[in-house]
């Protein structure tokens, strides 16, 4: 069954999506769509050997890639979409979310002050190179004219 007719063959029940179609949406490649269900964080209907993604699907793999973008993990995604999806109190959903933000914004604080100091030792260090450069090279011309 192609990847057309199997979106056709679904839109009575709603839009659906093929792998196909959402890794050129997202810019994934299939495989990485594959991984990402076999992490639990999609979960497709099947026709035959096809996969048929939802706009749940198609939603969750969004939620997804924001999760990596503010540098969360796989597990800390699917927990946090699990729960969104939960009819469970959004107050204590909520305190969860902002308590993964605050752990990771902490670390990408030190992770820019690491940085800073780095920064500062590489300047230092092409500060002395340059230095060392020019005293070679004063050293070399005063040798040429004596």
């Amino acid at each position: 069954m192609s990847a057309t007719a199997v979106t056709q063959v679904s839109h009575a029940a709603g839009p659906t999506f093929t792998i196909g179609e959402l890794a050129r949406e997202f810019d994934l490649t299939t495989r990485a769509i594959r991984f990402y269900e076999d992490c639990g964080l999609l979960q497709p209907q099947r026709k035959g050997r096809n996969r048929i993604y939802t706009p749940r699907d198609r939603t969750r793999l969004k939620l997804t890639l924001r999760g990596k973008r503010l540098g969360l993990t796989l597990s800390e995604v699917k927990e946090l979409v699990d729960m969104y999806e939960s009819p469970r109190d959004t107050q204590a959903q909520l305190k969860k979310f902002l308590s993964v933000l605050a752990l990771h914004r902490a670390q990408l604080e030190q992770q820019m002050a690491d940085l800073s100091i780095t920064l500062d030792e590489v300047r230092t260090h092409e500060k002395e190179a340059k230095r060392l450069l020019a005293d070679g090279e004063r050293k070399d011309a005063d040798k040429k004219s004596a």
